[in-house]
């Protein structure tokens, strides 16, 4: 049975032409068994009729705050107690802003301040709007309000440009909902995470680098915070917002990320290596720029720190989880380096044409251990994130169990 089966979702809907999949949303939560009520704005309206709505939801949309017959009972406060969980797709910059500065202007907002149930934002947008820093601001207020972000996805947009501000699908909002972690599945653990690339400097402007954008482990992060978990992240260059809740370091080159897991390790339960971390770096970064020249240059490079192998090695070392990309043999090459390097378990990810990480808000994992493997699927990185750590903490009870006994 779905877990959202029998619960309240309250899906509202505001202004953007990215409406039109919302009656694919409440569509798909009904088939989840989910009790649907739609929420719209009055500029909704202009892009999707309640009528829609209502038809696929089996149940009146409301759109006005000040219904005298709804009202009359305080309809907008029963409203927000009934919802188990709130999400509002499409969410427009306007309603960002609205929400983030913490208006009750009209039905949706009051009711966004009026649910203690949790809240989600699926962001639809232009592209520029999206990057504008008064919305980025807006994401990072509502973000450590423990709003949960879902999207936006990158593509061709409804403005004919193309880039990041697309609602991610419906089917990606429902795996979201409905892959949440058991709450404190890692209560009371200590979990060090990396994330993101790092920067070898080959002189003041140029570095050696990969295409890691972070998104991968600040999702890990993420979820690791819902489960109950203390999270230490350890960053290297990234333009995702911090995970409400963890504690963040930043760092650029792999011996200064090195540094800092040997800072925070000590105390850790569990350590997560997500980061792309450079295999080598410049013998020697030049003081000056490299100015063009020569047709060819030698660059001499020396290997970095294996990180992974470092914490594994210890003696009163954390349960220890590491990620591989790979572009061939991906089960295999992956299960070497779990043996290699002494590790708990590994996640794997191929790097094809039909897969491509990196930049990208999908995945699709692979989880090893010595004897097994587990496929976790194709999904949003923040719907892996989830069932990942849920299969993390598995392992690692059942490994502190067999130790105890």
């Amino acid at each position: 049975m779905s877990s959202l089966a029998r619960k309240h979702v309250l899906v509202g809907v505001t202004g953007g032409i990215a409406a039109y999949k919302s009656a694919e949303l409440v569509r798909r939560l009904v088939d989840q068994e989910a009790i649907v009520r739609v929420v719209m704005t009055r500029a909704a309206r202009e892009f999707i009729t309640p009528l829609t709505l209502q038809a696929v939801s089996g149940h009146p949309v409301r759109d006005a705050l000040l219904d005298s017959q709804a009202e009359a009972g305080m309809g907008h406060i029963e409203l927000a107690r009934w919802a188990d969980h709130v999400i509002i797709a499409p969410a427009t910059a306007d309603f960002i802003a609205r929400l983030a500065a913490g208006l009750a202007n009209d039905l949706l907002t009051t009711l966004c301040l009026a649910t203690e149930a949790p809240l989600s934002v699926a962001p639809a947008m232009n592209r520029v709007m999206w990057d504008h820093p008064a919305t980025r601001a807006n994401i990072d207020i509502l973000s450590r309000r423990n709003v949960h972000i879902l999207g936006p996805d990158s593509g061709l947009q409804a403005c004919g440009e193309t880039g990041e501000g697309r609602m991610i699908a419906p089917t990606d909002i429902v795996s979201c909902l409905n892959e949440t972690p058991s709450t404190g599945v890692l209560q009371g653990v200590r979990v060090v995470i990396t994330a993101g690339p790092t920067w070898e400097p080959l002189d003041p402007v140029r570095a050696l680098t990969n295409h890691s954008s972070g998104k991968m482990g600040y999702a890990v992060a993420s979820a690791a915070i819902e489960a109950g978990a203390d999270v230490i992240l350890v960053s290297g260059p990234s333009f995702e917002l911090p995970p409400p809740g963890a504690t963040i370091h930043s760092v650029k080159t792999a011996n200064e990320m090195l540094a800092k897991v040997e800072s925070q390790i000590a105390s850790a339960n569990i350590f997560i290596g997500v980061a792309a971390v450079s295999d080598y770096r410049p013998v020697e970064a030049s003081r000056k720029k490299l100015k063009k020249g020569q047709e060819t240059i030698r660059l001499d490079l020396v290997r970095n720190p294996d990180i992974l192998a470092s914490v594994a090695a210890r003696a009163d070392g954390p349960f220890t989880v590491g990620f591989a990309a790979e572009t061939e043999a991906t089960l295999n090459n992956a299960r070497e380096k779990l043996l290699a390097k002494g590790l708990d378990l590994i996640v794997a990810n191929s790097v094809t044409s039909d897969n491509n990480p990196f930049g990208s808000d999908h995945n699709h994992l692979l989880l090893i251990d010595a004897k097994s493997d587990l496929d976790l699927g194709r999904d949003t990185k923040s719907a892996l994130a989830q069932k990942l750590i849920i299969e993390i903490a598995r392992h690692y009870r059942a490994k502190h169990s067999t130790q105890d006994t």
